[in-house]
């Protein structure tokens, strides 16, 4: 699509994902509000090519080099730009033509394109929490100097930045993050110990993306969600609570220093906080169900099991110590999913995989952007040795 049409102009990285392809189908539902600029994905070439036929994007970059000339050529007949490969995906990340990006790609590798559209002053619609559980102090402080707005996509933080919504100058007493529990809500370890990858890909209540299914179901995701909200609302570790909700109904809440609460609500589907973010700060009408009050008719709450789910004290930790810890956890995590994926280590290996990485990349207080990048490749390295071939 030209300049000359109408609306915001979208930047989509990570479009073949759960969350990029969730957000084509709001902006082909909202055509007067959005356009699509460009279009980005690392391996699924014939799904970005069917992408950029029917939203006719100025750019489109496929990661992966190999697949350069395949995509080139399905497109020729279009005026479309095809890049390829890491450099591209953040070069293209610093141009000015779009108006907001989405950040949809998923684990580290959404990092450096972010920052890129961050130091340009972009409005980013965040969908990649490890950006900021890598990095969420260089890339909040550059938002800040870059006057670069952050939109959170995440169901959780797009609840807690809707309850936000004009009440900048009253301060926060503690964030409550809600967590469905994931599959495997009240089991123990005698259970999980035997956990295959097709029973942990199955939600109860959401509808997402490999990765983040797993950290779903080990609870990292809350852990991963807990130093996102640090960083995004500004808060100290123990600020930030987290509550398990199995109906997922009530995305997240606010307490107040009155002890007033507020909370949003809705059935869940990631299609509301995409569209909330790419619209803001308006809200768009669509026809998506509506939660009714009689079902479910009970909302209940309990604490997590921490005793189980280690990797939600592991997060914790890496929230609470700060320095590169949060990026170690994560990097060791991406390789522990990695692998039990792909049926190389079992369920309950993952947390002693990313406990071991924890304890064995040295710890750094202040880290630059570069030390970041270092601890990244040391804790995958290290992780990855730990794992039987």
């Amino acid at each position: 699509m030209s300049n000359s049409q109408p609306g915001k102009r979208i930047a989509l990285f990570g479009s073949t994902g759960s969350i990029g392809t969730q957000a084509l189908e709001v902006i082909a539902a909202n055509p007067e509000e959005f356009s699509v600029e460009i279009l980005t994905a690392q391996n699924n070439d014939e799904l970005l090519v069917k992408q950029a036929l029917l939203f006719e994007p100025g750019i489109v970059v496929i990661g992966d080099e190999k697949k350069y000339l395949k995509v080139k050529e399905a497109l020729a007949s279009r005026p479309v730009k095809v890049f390829a490969g890491e450099k591209a995906l953040e070069e293209v990340a610093g141009m000015d033509s779009f108006d907001i990006m989405l950040a949809g790609i998923v684990g580290f590798a959404g990092l450096k394109p972010t920052l890129k559209a961050v130091e340009n002053g972009k409005a980013i619609a965040l969908a990649n929490k490890e950006t900021l559980v890598v990095a969420g102090d260089i890339v909040m402080r550059k938002a800040v100097e870059n006057q670069a707005p952050i939109i959170p996509v995440d169901s959780e933080h797009s609840a807690i930045f809707q309850c936000l919504i004009g009440e900048s100058r009253n301060r926060i007493e503690k964030i409550i993050l809600t967590a469905s529990g994931g599959p495997f809500l009240g089991k123990k370890p005698n259970f999980l110990v035997n956990v295959k990858r097709d029973h942990a890909l199955q939600h109860p209540n959401w509808n997402m993306g490999a990765k983040i299914t797993i950290d779903s179901a080990t609870l990292m995701n809350k852990g991963l969600e807990m130093i996102e909200a640090k960083w995004l609302f500004n808060l100290e570790p123990e600020q930030v609570q987290i509550v398990i909700h199995p109906q997922s109904i009530i995305h997240s809440m606010i307490q107040f220093e009155d002890g007033s609460i507020k909370a949003q609500l809705g059935l869940p589907d990631m299609k509301l906080p995409i569209q909330y973010a790419l619209a803001f700060p308006n809200r768009i009408k669509n026809d998506l169900p509506r939660y009714d009050f009689k079902k479910p008719n009970k909302l209940t709450f309990e604490d997590p099991d921490m005793k189980t789910f280690r990797n939600l004290g592991l997060a914790i930790e890496a929230l609470i110590k700060r320095g590169n810890l949060s990026c170690v956890l994560n990097a060791a995590n991406e390789i522990a999913i990695y692998a039990f994926l792909r049926n190389r280590i079992g369920f309950l290996d993952m947390t002693d995989l990313i406990e071991r990485t924890m304890q064995h990349v040295p710890f750094i207080e202040q880290p630059s952007l570069e030390d970041y990048f270092d601890s990244d490749a040391e804790a995958r390295n290290f992780a990855a040795s730990l794992i039987k071939l």
